[in-house]
């Protein structure tokens, strides 16, 4: 009888390893080698000489993309020859008419600003900011930067001044109810 138990025991344990599964082989034909040939290098992108650049004016903001180009200029997608109000374009093309070296840098360049925010003026103002950072930055020039303070120190400073919010005992921020003594 003991033997009994010793041969039951043989057959609960596994006597055999788990077969780990075989690689399978593709066989490829001559056609399909042809196709599989190797990759080519990718050779280098060049470095484009983009520059980013933003300028605020109120509630406006204007983000600038400059890249060597053909001189164009959009805002918003829009050439600026497309913009009717001659008060509003002499706004914009403020940075352009300040320096002829600023004219000479704008033809090697194109120029693409979108604004959003604020109303008419403070966009333009923001993106008569833009355009004279993109110069600057694109250009590189010290002296460019230093003419452009001279003339409108607003044009490559931001200005930080923004509306004070209206307090609950008056019309506006500062101003009072009038008081009434009848």
């Amino acid at each position: 009888m003991a033997e009994q138990p010793a041969q039951a025991q043989k057959t609960t344990q596994p006597t055999t390893q788990p077969q780990q599964p075989q690689p399978v082989q593709q066989t490829t034909t001559d056609a399909q080698a042809v196709k599989k040939a190797p990759a080519k290098r990718r050779t280098a992108k060049k470095e484009s000489k983009t520059k980013v650049v933003k300028a605020k004016r109120k509630r406006s903001i204007a983000r600038g993309y400059i890249k060597a180009g053909k001189g164009s200029l959009r805002i918003n997608g829009k050439q600026v020859s497309a913009i009717e109000t001659d008060a509003i374009k002499n706004m914009i093309m403020e940075p352009l008419l300040i320096s002829s070296q600023a004219r000479e840098w704008a033809k090697k360049m194109d120029i693409n600003i979108n604004v959003k925010g604020g109303g008419v003026s403070s966009q333009m103002q923001a993106v008569r900011g833009a355009i004279a950072k993109g110069i600057v930055a694109f250009s590189g020039s010290e002296s460019l930067k230093k003419e452009f303070l001279q003339y409108d120190r607003s044009i490559i400073v931001d200005d930080a001044r923004r509306v004070e919010p209206k307090k609950f005992l008056g019309t506006k921020a500062r101003a009072k109810f009038q008081t009434s003594y009848r």
